[in-house]
């Protein structure tokens, strides 16, 4: 995930990076952004979330969710609306536009895989992880978050 992060800051100037598994609480439950960022030329937060899997509706719906929070929680006056970045494995372009659609937040879904990691020069990609290094990483770190948050999750990462 630490690449993934200085890969996001290679995109552009304005990026401020404010936390990797990033601690919310709502209703007294524990919730974790994978990296939460502030631009500091949009005056926006941007939460980004990474997937080892190929998109699924139910991610739109835990970005919205995330994308709420620090609406609420995080933002001051005069700071703009939270943008949400999916990163996926893939996605396929109608199940994407379908979740999205009627959702009033801004979310973008892209695949790492393809847009982003195929994409990059010569140079940047062999100082990167691999895809498969990509997804292990995120599976682990979502098995943990799972255990952390669940029980019976424990058992199973254990």
């Amino acid at each position: 995930m630490i690449n993934a992060q200085k890969l996001l800051l290679e995109m552009g100037k304005g990026f401020a990076l404010i936390g990797r598994q990033y601690h919310l609480v709502v209703d007294g439950d524990d919730y974790y952004i994978d990296l939460l960022f502030y631009h500091v030329t949009l005056k926006c937060y941007i939460v980004v979330e990474l997937k080892a899997h190929d998109f699924t509706p139910s991610d739109v719906g835990q970005i919205n969710f995330y994308l709420s929070a620090v609406d609420d929680l995080l933002c001051q006056s005069g700071d703009q609306p939270t943008i949400g970045l999916l990163l996926c494995r893939t996605k396929k372009n109608f199940t994407a536009e379908y979740a999205l659609r009627g959702v009033a937040a801004l979310i973008g879904v892209a695949e790492y895989q393809v847009e982003i990691m195929q994409n990059l020069p010569k140079k940047l990609k062999s100082s990167l992880p691999t895809i498969a290094e990509l997804e292990a990483e995120l599976e682990k770190t979502e098995a943990m978050m799972a255990a952390a948050t669940n029980p019976k999750a424990r058992k199973k990462v254990k």
